[in-house]
């Protein structure tokens, strides 16, 4: 097997300078560096991770947590992180907490803090104190995707804010009366988002001095099959339905459309219907969203908790609070449009 002693040989350095320009180390000559790493790509050279691990006290393995994993959203975050981190270099070790407190408390007071992660990556998941103090004592840099977190570096879009600009959309389009398919209150999760798209929501309408009527709020799940049965619903008697609905996530647009459909209502003609996600399926569904790309946040937020453990600054707090908000986009499609009917 060729070790650095093979690629020092074969390019004509030092073994430190091999160990450094290796292990990404500063000191090195870009002349030197570029020799080491033609060296061991034309030996085949494979860096040891319990050697490199001895010699820097890193893992170069990040570990993720989220509360699911089957859900869209999640999965698209996750895959964006996760190419990110291989890309340059790292593992990645994923914990779920689908399983509640139990499997939470054994997360982090166990398997995060016995497995070997250089930074922990969390999605829709707010630290307690306890939890970010005993990763912090640890020299772990923690960074969030879905909310802000006290005391760590987070990630997050204005859901307040995007409940509101969906429901400007339709406005501008001339609606007045516009139903909200919302989360319930066991979707809330950490950052409580389906309550603060509400709020957005109900907002606008009393910016434009419209009532809002509670009827024409429904709670559901984050699903296609939720998102069908609430607009079934608010839609099933023609004299008090709105003309518009905005659906707190894409998946629930989904089944307001199908539901309207089957119904006997032309969309956008005679319902318009507005999402909130950026799901792929949008296109095909032609559903107006608010796209929050969350498969380029979980990129990024990847890429800031490389940039720490990479920066060499040690200086700097291994957790400072700073919260970098992640823009939005409206997509307008064939589902909303100006209001046609009485």
């Amino acid at each position: 097997m060729v070790g650095i002693i093979e690629v020092a040989q074969h390019a004509g350095v030092s073994t430190a300078t091999v160990s450094r320009a290796l292990n990404g180390k500063s000191h090195v000559s870009a002349k030197a560096r570029e020799k080491v790493l033609k060296a061991a790509q034309e030996l085949g050279y494979v860096a040891s991770s319990s050697a490199y691990t001895l010699a820097t006290g890193r893992a170069k393995n990040i570990g993720v947590v989220m509360p699911f994993i089957d859900r869209w959203y999640f999965s698209s975050v996750l895959d964006g992180a996760v190419n990110a981190m291989v890309s340059r270099g790292y593992d990645v070790t994923l914990y779920n907490l689908s399983g509640g407190a139990i499997n939470r408390k054994r997360v982090f007071e166990d398997l995060v803090l016995r497995k070997r992660v250089d930074g922990v990556l969390t999605v829709a998941v707010k630290l307690t104190d306890e939890e970010l103090a005993k990763l912090t004592a640890l020299q772990k840099p923690i960074v969030g995707i879905g909310g802000p977190i006290p005391g760590a570096r987070s990630l997050s879009i204005d859901d307040e804010g995007a409940g509101r600009l969906a429901t400007l959309h339709l406005l501008s389009l001339g609606h007045t009366e516009i139903g909200m398919i919302s989360g319930t209150p066991a979707s809330e999760m950490d950052f409580h988002q389906p309550s603060l798209r509400r709020t957005g929501y109900q907002e606008a309408l009393l910016d434009a001095n419209l009532d809002f009527k509670p009827e024409w709020l429904a709670e559901t799940d984050f699903t296609v099959g939720g998102g069908y049965h609430a607009a079934k619903q608010m839609l099933g008697d023609p004299r008090s339905a709105p003309t518009a609905i905005f659906c707190a996530s894409d998946e629930m647009g989904f089944g307001a459309i199908q539901a309207a459909r089957d119904l006997g209502y032309r969309v956008p003609q005679d319902i318009s219907v507005i999402g909130m996600d950026g799901h792929p399926l949008g296109n095909f569904y032609g559903l107006s969203t608010i796209d929050q790309n969350p498969n380029a946040q979980g990129a990024k937020g990847a890429n800031m908790l490389v940039d720490i453990l990479e920066s060499g600054d040690e200086k700097q707090p291994v957790n400072i609070e700073q919260l970098t908000q992640w823009p939005i986009e409206m997509m307008v499609r064939s589902s909303t449009a100006r209001r046609a009917r009485d």
